[in-house]
């Protein structure tokens, strides 16, 4: 049976460096389940693959939208299983690794359904966001469903308003919604997911952070300020660099608060995988006898 071969991991754990071995040494290609990698306007701040990285294996949904264009998980899901359809007729395996733990779900289990929103309730969530902001919303959604709360993006207004608006619309709980229940695909999921410790982990945070600046953050961060009110720049690197722009700090406080921001990401991403046991963990020092393994069973 053809074989979807999923890394992930908290930021800055390896993963494209992983997914690259795998893909080489089987031959195959990966696909992005990164959300912040897929506009062609963000790539040092998304620590999207450089041209060295894509040059060894062929990535796809990589830098494939602008961040003006409406893109979400259903939109990926479907894009995604298209596109597999179309890779395992001449592929055995596929690669697919990224940091969104919903997109790589929707790609392996499909997508619950939810129930309609009432324009009235929309809107209702929409003066919360404009009247209240990010934090206001963040406030009500942790106790309406402290579950949801604890896994989702919380910097991302999107992700917040639409559990906002299942919550006003029906008196539940959005997570009550995520049934957990699959899809059956035709293809067999084999699932890896980088385990660091943590103090580790964040060395290597902090240090990717340092050499985002280095390699032009800044620089990149200033040409998309003017359009700093889109959705897709509500993203940790961009928005404190934006604050910066604003006066409200002075950028060692920006880029230490990028740090900080990008390592409560890290816990939140570690909380969505544990709670799937689908995924294998495996240490970084484990990551060629992966390889072997898979090379073999997929011979």
């Amino acid at each position: 049976m053809k074989t979807l071969i999923v890394i992930a991991g908290p930021t800055a754990s390896g993963k494209t460096a992983f997914a690259i071995k795998v893909a080489k040494a089987l031959n195959t290609v990966i696909l992005s389940a990164d959300s912040r990698q897929f506009y062609k306007e963000m790539s040092i701040g998304t620590a999207a693959p450089t041209e060295e990285e894509l040059s060894q294996a062929k990535h796809y949904f990589v830098h494939h939208i602008s961040i003006e264009d409406k893109y979400d998980v259903a939109d990926y899901e479907h894009d995604a299983i298209q596109l597999l359809d179309e890779l395992f007729k001449t592929h055995d395996a596929v690669v697919m690794t990224g940091g969104s733990g919903l997109f790589i779900d929707a790609v392996c289990n499909g997508i619950d359904a939810m129930p309609d929103v009432e324009p009235e309730i929309r809107e209702k969530v929409e003066k919360l966001y404009q009247d209240e902001g990010l934090h206001g919303m963040q406030e009500v959604l942790q106790r309406l469903d402290p579950d949801y709360f604890a896994i989702v993006d919380q910097q991302n207004p999107r992700r917040l308003q639409r559990a906002l608006e299942v919550c006003f619309q029906t008196g539940k709980p959005f997570s009550s919604f995520r049934s957990g229940s699959t899809v059956k695909r035709d293809f067999d999921i084999k699932k890896y997911a980088i385990l660091w410790d943590r103090q580790q982990l964040i060395k290597r945070i902090d240090r990717r952070v340092d050499m985002m600046m280095e390699q032009g953050l800044l620089d990149e961060a200033k040409a998309l300020y003017p359009k700093r009110d889109l959705n897709a720049l509500n993203t940790v690197g961009y928005k404190e660099l934006f604050a910066y722009f604003d006066g409200q700090c002075t950028l060692k406080e920006a880029v230490e608060q990028i740090k900080i921001h990008t390592r409560q990401y890290a816990k939140r991403q570690m909380t969505w995988l544990r709670k799937d046991n689908s995924y294998r963990w495996i240490m970084p020092e484990d990551f060629d006898s992966t390889v072997s393994v898979l090379r073999q069973g997929l011979a």
